[in-house]
């Protein structure tokens, strides 16, 4: 017989994360552990107050579906016990594991990608002064980053980008805004991005505000983030994005993601894979997806001051896979 448990954890970060919307310190992150004939399998999710969840509001959503989840629901009718979201990503990650081990296969194998020995990877430049930006692209990129996440808000976007142009003028830089900007003055910062060779800028307006990108010429492709999670956001972004981000705690499991990422594709959207501020275990999830898209960004596990044991073996800017 099935069981299924699930609690809380706190995950201090070695410094502070800062994005527009604010500052972070420790990641709080939810477990869920099912068990079936001494077979244990495990999946986590970070609840993301943006999107109206906490730990409280996953927690119930857990308990609702432990009845169901014990009398054996399959990860495809977990699809409509739960809606999108961190809830659902922890359960349905949890069941891919659980396959997987039931089946002798790896996760690789389950979702049926070939496994490389590494995945190159952005490394983010947390919110600061210019000349801490700075400091802090070059020590990553003196470390072996070649792709860098840059988190902006609405202050001092040239200052902050000239200074971190200039400390590394050969690394490829990722603009991410968090929905910081607004839709006037645009179009002259997108300008200022190409200028500087920025590779992409990711949802730089609010996701209610979609509409100022319809048939907005842009010198560089602009990614949504907020305003993706599911197959069901993709139909409003054609004209107003080139890209998606795809995190498992938005689409709510790999599930849904791997569905999300062959329709986006078939779209002719192109495909970055993120994630939230996690352990290795949430980012295990996601590793299939990665050889599929263009940018990864899956350095959340390394602004913990400890990993999960056993976790991942990150370097700067990869996670190696061949160890």
């Amino acid at each position: 017989m099935r069981t299924m448990h699930y609690y809380p954890e706190s995950w201090p970060l070695h410094s502070a994360f800062v994005i527009s919307r604010g500052s972070r310190t420790e990641a709080k992150v939810v477990v869920v552990e099912i068990e079936d004939n001494g077979i244990r399998a495990v999946g986590e999710c970070t609840p993301y107050p943006h999107y109206g969840e906490s730990e409280s509001s996953v927690m119930a959503q857990l308990a609702s579906v432990v009845r169901a989840i014990e009398y054996g629901v399959s990860r495809q009718e977990l699809q409509l016990l739960l809606p999108a979201g961190a809830a659902r990503n922890a359960v349905d990650c949890a069941l891919w594991q659980l396959e997987c081990v039931q089946n002798q296969q790896s996760l690789w194998q389950r979702s049926q990608v070939s496994a490389p020995e590494h995945i190159s990877m952005a490394q983010t430049v947390s919110i600061g002064t210019p000349e801490a930006m700075a400091y802090s692209a070059k020590a990553l990129a003196q470390q072996g980053a070649c792709l860098l996440k840059i988190k902006l808000d609405d202050h001092l976007i040239a200052e902050r980008l000239v200074a971190i142009r200039s400390a590394v003028p050969e690394v490829t830089l990722i603009v991410d805004a968090n929905e910081a900007w607004q839709p006037e003055g645009l179009a002259a910062r997108c300008q200022l991005l190409a200028d500087l060779g920025v590779a992409m800028l990711e949802q730089p307006l609010p996701a209610g505000a979609d509409d100022s990108l319809q048939n907005f010429i842009h010198p560089l492709p602009i990614c949504a983030d907020e305003s993706c999670h599911t197959r069901d956001d993709l139909a409003g972004l054609v004209g107003r994005y080139d890209m998606v981000n795809i995190k498992l705690d938005k689409s709510g499991g790999l599930t849904e993601a791997r569905l999300l990422t062959e329709q986006a594709k078939a779209m002719g959207f192109g495909i970055m894979l993120g994630c939230m501020l996690c352990t290795s275990r949430a980012i295990q999830a996601a590793l299939p997806l990665a050889p599929g898209a263009r940018f990864v960004d899956l350095d959340g596990p390394t602004w913990l001051e400890n990993d999960i044991e056993g976790g991942l073996n990150f370097a700067i800017g990869a996670i190696n896979l061949s160890v």
